[in-house]
């Protein structure tokens, strides 16, 4: 392996007489001393403008008669108002000196910083639209920078010398200007991935003829083929030979079975899952003593959602090797218990009507199939009845729909004087007992 990091001597010579000789030609002379001393002036005069101009638009931005189109632009411009009259003063500065028939040379500067300026402004604006303001700011200044070494006509000494800077690793050079192709293409591809397979996986979702379970399984395959072509071309597009990394591929695929055997494993079992349909989203089920409704699926687990409002976070192996109760495979109807005690002292004929009744005012309840009442025993303190309804909507809970049926059938019972059993116990006195002391001990 050769390296070449370093650029040889007279390479660095060359580059730094092109970089004086720019200098000489475009800076060293006294109509740009004197453009520069006029910029100077500007820029804080532009920053102060900017300063008073920034409450009023924020006022007209706050406005109800602005138009929505307009508010947006305004939110985005903001920040970037001082540039903007910067720039507006280069472009006035500029439209007096061509009327003015300056040369070239004694507008060079001013026309040099407004297309910087410019670029500036419009690649912000462009950038406003990413969401993380890091990777806005990383973006906006990398982009810029291209575009201000163009404009200053150092784009092409700027790859010369990143280009010099290489490593020979196996017959393949790999040099500094590479790389930064590689990752720019690698990060717009891998973007544009993720946005086209996030876009196909909505229209997946609003096919209303495929299942939740089908939906989600093509939005993932769709994402990972998507991401995985973009690593592909990203690798092609640099010149770097996919057949290179054949046997470090096999390799590390090993590696990386043995290693994440887990993982693997909890991705395989999320593919089987959205393949037979035994699990979907939607669904209520319970595992491992944890009730709630799937919200989702993931590469790795599944997302469980309680009654107590909590998310967990279930590994997709544990719905292949545990006992999983779903409540919602075939229809989402389920069947509810709730057990009653009637006083020996009432009509369990009248109790039976009663909770029928009280039943069937429930909302939640469903009419077919019926409510229904049984007596399930005779006990020590009542008569044990079992009020059993079916409800459709288990993910709204089971608990809140025993709590209202027993409190309106405790209202019926109160309204029709149906007594609640209590414990009852009788104490048989058999008659008075004789007592005898015991005989008083002497003392030694």
């Amino acid at each position: 392996m050769e390296s070449h990091l370093i650029p040889d001597i007279q390479e660095v010579e060359h580059w730094v007489t092109q970089v004086i000789e720019w200098l000489s030609q475009n800076l060293l002379s006294w109509p740009v001393i004197l453009q520069l001393a006029f910029l100077l002036f500007l820029f804080p005069l532009s920053r102060y403008l900017g300063k008073k101009t920034r409450p009023v638009a924020s006022e007209w931005k706050k406005r109800s008669r602005t138009p929505e189109f307009l508010k947006a632009i305004l939110t985005n411009l903001l920040p970037m108002i001082p540039w903007v009259i910067f720039l507006l003063m280069l472009w006035v500065t500029l439209g007096g000196l061509f009327q003015l028939e300056v040369p070239v040379r004694g507008r060079f500067l001013i026309n040099t910083v407004a297309s910087l300026t410019l670029a500036w402004v419009v690649i912000n604006l462009t950038t406003s639209l990413i969401t993380s303001r890091v990777v806005a700011k990383l973006v906006t200044l990398f982009i810029w920078s291209i575009a201000a070494l163009n404009i200053l006509g150092l784009l092409n000494l700027a790859q010369e010398i990143l280009d010099a800077a290489a490593l020979d690793v196996g017959g393949l050079r790999i040099s500094i200007l590479m790389v930064l192709k590689g990752v720019i293409s690698l990060a717009v591809l891998l973007w544009a991935a993720v946005a086209f397979s996030s876009l196909l996986e909505r229209r997946v979702k609003a096919v209303p003829e495929l299942t939740p379970s089908v939906q989600v399984l093509l939005g993932k395959l769709l994402k990972v083929t998507l991401i995985g072509l973009a690593v592909i071309i990203g690798l092609k597009t640099v010149g770097i030979d996919l057949s290179a990394f054949a046997l470090f591929g096999g390799a590390l695929g090993v590696g990386i079975g043995f290693g994440l055997q887990k993982v693997i494993s909890n991705l395989v079992s999320g593919i089987i899952l959205l393949m037979d349909k035994s699990i979907k989203p939607g669904d209520v089920i319970a595992v491992n003593q944890t009730y709630g409704w799937v919200k989702s699926f993931g590469a790795r687990y599944a997302s469980v959602i309680t009654r107590d409002g909590i998310e967990h976070l279930i590994p997709n192996e544990e719905f292949i090797t545990q006992r999983v109760e779903n409540w919602s495979y075939t229809n989402s109807w389920v069947r509810v218990r709730v057990p009653i005690g009637v006083s020996y002292n009432s009509d369990p004929h009248k109790a039976i009507e009663l909770c029928i009744e009280a039943a069937s005012e429930n909302k939640r309840i469903m009419d077919e199939p019926q409510a229904n009442c049984l007596v399930t025993g005779f006990g020590d303190n009542s008569v044990n009845l079992e009020v059993r309804i079916w409800i459709a909507d288990p993910q709204n809970g089971i608990g809140n729909i025993k709590s209202a049926l027993m409190l309106a059938i405790w209202d019926k019972f109160k309204e029709e004087g149906v007594e609640f059993p209590f414990p009852q116990r009788d104490l048989h006195i058999k008659g008075p007992i004789e007592v005898i002391p015991a005989p008083e001990t002497m003392a030694p």
